[in-house]
């Protein structure tokens, strides 16, 4: 591992070789099979289902992981898949996971998909991906991941084999005995053929493949972003893109003695790649907690209590999972605790504060994204941290702050001037970011800067800044508001454990800004406190929001990201429900769908009489498109 303390360091690698001439595996069974041969009776991946300190867990050492790996492999190869066929698996965290992504990887190419993603999105991306084989639960008490695998393979027609995988090899005892008499049914109505994954690996060999691992780079996983409204995008991740992220990590971050305490989805990219790959890269120890990691039950509860168990070096989150810890007793020893990692969403000034106050250590907030196969800056581990800055870009990327304009075109933004974030490096599947073609037209700048939609800026010492999405921002009269103007203020209120801020529709400024709020358990705190309270610490009077709403718990993705779609949905339907009120029309709003080319629809429904010109006046102001339930969308 290198000291990583600024750019200077950084510079000094890329300044050792480009990337094209360094000695790194090729194949991604070339990488997990570097690991057998360095590290072979360390510990590699550790899982335990039940969030106590005590729970059993089941941990493989590189040389067991490597033989899982080979016989997925070879299992995955019997069943017809090839180098261009999808291995789609759709499980919660497990050490199955970790196998059906570098075995379904080493055999053709490996898609993860979002277990909380409704049938019809599952379907949708296995059909895209032409998955031929599906890894999935067995039907397991308080999960319905079974239900909805069953019901997207019946939609999705070439799929021939379906892997079921039993959460009931990790109980013991009594929950051992019960669950069998409690598992749910799940009658199925597909043509694909079911097996049993675990028995069905223990059928093939370990020590070797059975076929030939063709020594060239190739796509090796589809990744999907986005999903939970909408249709979801798939993004190609190539071997070289994957061992970069693991490169990244040995070099800098981890060495073999580290052990990582990860709680998040085997799904998600940051899990997969910077994590996952780093691990097989520097020899180090990952524990995945709970197969529903953060949310699963007691993991916060006893997180700190599962670092001491297992002397964690690193800890592994995201700011809704770090303000949910803030919320409880630090009631651990945590000295073997070096630092903390924290993606997916800017972290609050305050809470980063706090996090370093209870704890004694760092955060280190990096950046990534699904499209560049995750990794593309970090706070230095070993130099100045930046509290709200995602850092610095690391060796063999390629930052840049590019802004279209009328006149000039595209250009590079000055030191500190906001435009969008561009990205070129190993990740970046330049011109075949996704599946579907249409999606990469307009992608890139000169043709291989990822656009990545995010804005932020570079400042003078080479630190990037992100300063929110473009689609985020909220236009108020032609205003642009950046989002987190609000959402700061709020979170710097001691009730306030996380805020998002979005634009509402309205008839005159095309958007207004709103803000929505969860608060710290135990607290109590009126809106009109909080609007108060916002009042001295938003400068910029346009961003004064002009509502905000307290809920029980904030909408948010797999990875504790605010989804703020459902928020704008929220807001869709309240302004459009008052002002057919306020017209006398007989309607309502009961739905706010998604649609790829109108973006988020409201959908109406008739509760008498409705005067369809007084309809169109009462909406016509308003940007956002509206169709009756079961129309077309041309009423839009």
């Amino acid at each position: 591992m290198t000291t990583f303390a600024g750019v200077a360091d950084r510079d000094a690698i890329e300044t050792e070789m480009p990337w094209a001439e360094r000695e790194v595996p090729r194949t991604l069974y070339q990488f997990v099979t570097h690991a057998k041969e360095t590290w072979g009776q360390r510990p590699a991946i550790s899982f335990q289902l039940l969030s106590d300190p005590g729970a059993p867990a089941e941990t493989l050492t590189w040389a067991g992981l490597h033989a899982r790996v080979t016989q997925a492999a070879n299992l995955f190869r019997d069943l017809g898949v090839g180098e261009e066929d999808t291995v789609a698996y759709l499980l919660p965290n497990c050490n199955e996971a970790v196998f059906t992504l570098l075995g379904g990887g080493v055999a053709g190419i490996a898609n993860p998909i979002n277990p909380l993603l409704e049938p019809e999105k599952i379907a949708s991306i296995l059909r895209q991906t032409n998955a031929r084989v599906l890894v999935t639960l067995k039907s397991f008490p308080k999960t319905d991941v079974a239900q909805k695998a069953a019901k997207a393979v019946e939609m999705a027609p070439d799929v021939t084999h379906v892997l079921e995988v039993d959460l009931l090899r990790y109980l013991t005892g009594l929950k051992k005995f019960l669950v069998p008499l409690i598992r749910p049914a799940n009658p199925v109505a597909h043509k694909a053929t079911v097996l049993d994954f675990n028995a069905e690996m223990a059928k093939r060999a370990g020590g070797s493949l059975d076929f030939v691992d063709a020594d060239r780079d190739r796509v090796a996983a589809y990744f999907h972003t986005g999903g939970t409204t909408g249709m979801p995008k798939v993004a190609r991740h190539l071997n070289s893109g994957m061992i970069y992220n693991g490169w990244i990590g040995k070099r800098l971050l981890f060495t073999e003695d580290d052990v990582i305490l990860c709680p998040l989805p085997l799904f998600h990219v940051f899990a997969c790649h910077p994590i996952l790959m780093s691990m097989i890269a520097s020899g180090a120890h990952v524990v995945f907690p709970t197969p529903a990691g953060y949310r699963g039950e007691g993991v916060i509860d006893n997180f700190w209590k599962l670092v001491e168990r297992w002397q964690v070096t690193f800890m592994i989150g995201v700011p809704t999972a770090f303000s949910a810890l803030m919320q409880r007793p630090v009631n651990a020893d945590l000295k073997s605790l070096k630092s903390a990692f924290s993606g997916s969403a800017p972290l609050p000034v305050e809470l980063y504060r706090r996090f370093e106050k209870a704890c004694g250590v760092n955060i280190i907030e990096g950046y990534g994204l699904t499209e560049a196969t995750c990794l593309v800056s970090c706070n230095p581990v070993d130099g100045p941290k930046k509290i709200g800055s995602v850092g610095i870009p690391f060796p063999h990327t390629d930052v840049k702050i590019l802004i279209h304009t009328a006149d000039e075109g595209v250009r590079e933004c000055g030191v500190d001037e906001v435009g969008e974030i561009c990205v070129a490096n190993p990740g970046v599947y330049a011109g075949s970011t996704y599946t579907e073609s249409d999606r990469n037209r307009n992608l890139f700048h000169y043709d291989i800067y990822l656009r990545t939609g995010d804005l932020g800026r570079m400042d003078a010492d080479g630190y990037l800044w992100i300063t929110g999405r473009a689609k985020d921002l909220i236009i108020r009269g032609g205003h642009n508001i950046d989002p987190a103007l609000i959402e700061e203020a709020l979170l710097a209120h001691d009730a306030v454990a996380s805020a998002g801020a979005i634009g509402q529709p309205d008839a005159h400024a095309g958007e207004l800004p709103v803000a929505y709020v969860e608060l710290v358990s135990g607290a109590s705190v009126t809106e009109e406190d909080l609007l108060e309270f916002c009042r001295g610490r938003i400068s910029e009077r346009a961003a004064m929001p002009k509502r905000i709403e307290i809920l029980d718990e904030l909408p948010k993705t797999a990875v504790g990201k605010i989804f703020k779609p459902d928020l704008r949905r929220r807001a869709i339907c309240r302004v459009y429900d008052a002002a057919l009120c306020e017209a006398g029309i007989a309607a309502r709003v009961v739905d706010v769908e998604e649609d790829r080319k109108l973006g988020l629809v409201a959908i109406l429904e008739k509760t008498g009489e409705v005067d369809e010109a007084a309809l169109r006046e009462a909406l016509g102001h308003y940007t956002r498109p509206w169709a009756w339930k079961g129309a077309a969308r041309d009423a839009a």
